[in-house]
């Protein structure tokens, strides 16, 4: 099984640490973190108690009421046409029917983005502006409502919003975020020569909810986060074995930023946890994805569309990798990561051989987004579909989870002792 680490691990011990350093260096400066809104809150989040929508096609109008006055920015972004709007921490405390898309806009999502912000993204159905935006008192004296209304307008007035918008108002612009990122990202606990590092994943988060359970309405961020703090903790009981999670809590991060947050941190591993849905509900079990350039299949392929979406969901322009940092990653490591990344998916079926029920052809591989870090090995673990009634209880099942986390431990556990003993 470890024959390609094998190969792959000599072949790595040639490799220079300068072009290491360079290839991090340029993939960094390449990375687009998540946009921060303009207004910083120190106090209490904001309350949303209230919204509604109404309009058509051509005019739709948004009220969002707030147990106090919002501050708030407005940006336009492009394929899509979204409208972004950025506040201060807010708790969304309304029906999510009471602010479903209807009118000019085919979606609408709204979170937290860190702990001092979050979001509202509009996605149009066609070109469109805000002709109104702003901040009024409740004539009842309960509050404040936000209120937008947008109307539809051409391709060409909806591309000279977007270029001629500025983003001044942001807390810090990209390059600032990218600089504080690199001392401010999750870390695990103190290493020791030799450890093993782990970066355990938990998909989705934020604004951006992932999928929705079936019965329970469960949201999927809900059920990667509870897993992922169960398998670091798990990991971490054994020695030599550093594992840390991306994100802690419920908050968004890039798909970008996860990558990075893997690197900057040494990495040897990278984990990302998923509970998707499926429109064909019979199908249940665990799937591990390994990235590639083509995907094996129609059903993997959809899935990586819809997972690298995320930013999209989260108001972020999709912004194409330097073409220098793909040729980069292609001379150098690639290929030594894929055989890698290859092997601890074997690692982990195995394990899961007659203890955890799997899909037909249960390794499989397409372009995910998540997976693209050149040197660190990587698997999209999708634990189960949240679409499958019986998926969904052994998903919320916490000795489940700790089942699920020992045969993941021993699997990663084969991987490194296989990796260490050819050279890795």
């Amino acid at each position: 099984m470890f024959k390609r680490a094998r190969i792959a691990a000599q072949s790595a011990t040639r490799r220079s640490t300068f072009a290491r350093r360079l290839m991090t260096a340029v993939f960094v400066a390449g990375c687009i973190l998540p946009d921060i809104a303009g207004s910083a809150e120190t106090r209490d989040p904001l309350l949303a108690y209230g919204a509604r929508i109404i309009g058509d096609d051509a005019r739709t109008r948004i009220v969002i009421d707030f147990d106090r006055e919002p501050r708030f920015s407005v940006h336009y972004i492009a394929n899509p046409e979204r409208i972004v709007v950025d506040l201060p921490a807010t708790a969304f405390g309304f029906p999510g029917k009471d602010l479903a898309a209807h009118g000019l806009f085919r979606d609408i999502r709204y979170g937290k983005m860190d702990e001092e912000s979050a979001r509202i993204v509009l996605t149009a159905a066609r070109p469109v502006k805000l002709s109104l935006a702003k901040v009024q008192a409740d004539e009842a004296g309960k509050g404040h409502r936000l209120v937008l209304e947008a109307e539809i307008i051409d391709k060409q007035a909806f591309a000279e919003l977007v270029k001629t918008q500025s983003w001044s108002d942001r807390a810090w612009n990209d390059r600032d975020a990218a600089a504080q990122a690199t001392s401010a990202i999750p870390a695990p606990a103190k290493t020791a020569p030799g450890d093993f590092v782990i970066a355990v994943d938990a998909g989705h988060g934020g604004i951006d909810t992932g999928a929705i359970g079936v019965d329970t309405k469960t949201e999927e961020k809900q059920v990667t986060l509870a897993f992922a703090k169960a398998l670091a903790d798990r990991l971490n009981k054994e020695p030599g074995i550093k594992a840390f999670l991306t994100r802690n809590d419920d908050e968004f991060l890039s798909l970008s930023q996860r990558v990075l947050i893997a690197r900057q941190n040494h990495a040897g591993l990278f984990i990302s946890l998923h509970a998707d849905t499926l429109k064909q509900k019979d199908i249940r079990g665990a799937t591990v994805y390994t990235i590639s350039d083509k995907a094996s299949d129609k059903l993997a392929a959809d899935l990586a569309e819809r997972e690298n979406l995320s930013d999209q969901i989260a108001g972020k322009e999709t912004v194409a990798e330097p073409p220098e940092v793909a040729d980069i990653l292609l001379d150098l490591t690639r290929r030594e990561t894929q055989a890698f990344s290859i092997s601890i998916a074997e690692s982990v079926l195995n394990s899961f051989k007659d203890q955890v029920g799997t899909i037909n052809n249960p390794h499989r591989h397409a372009g995910f987004r998540v997976l693209q870090a050149p040197d660190v090995p990587s698997i999209l673990l999708e634990l189960g579909f949240l679409s499958n009634a019986e998926d969904e209880k052994l998903l919320l099942d916490e000795s489940w989870r700790g089942k699920m986390a020992d045969l993941l431990t021993d699997a990663v556990k084969r991987y490194r002792s296989g990796v260490v003993a050819n050279g890795g």
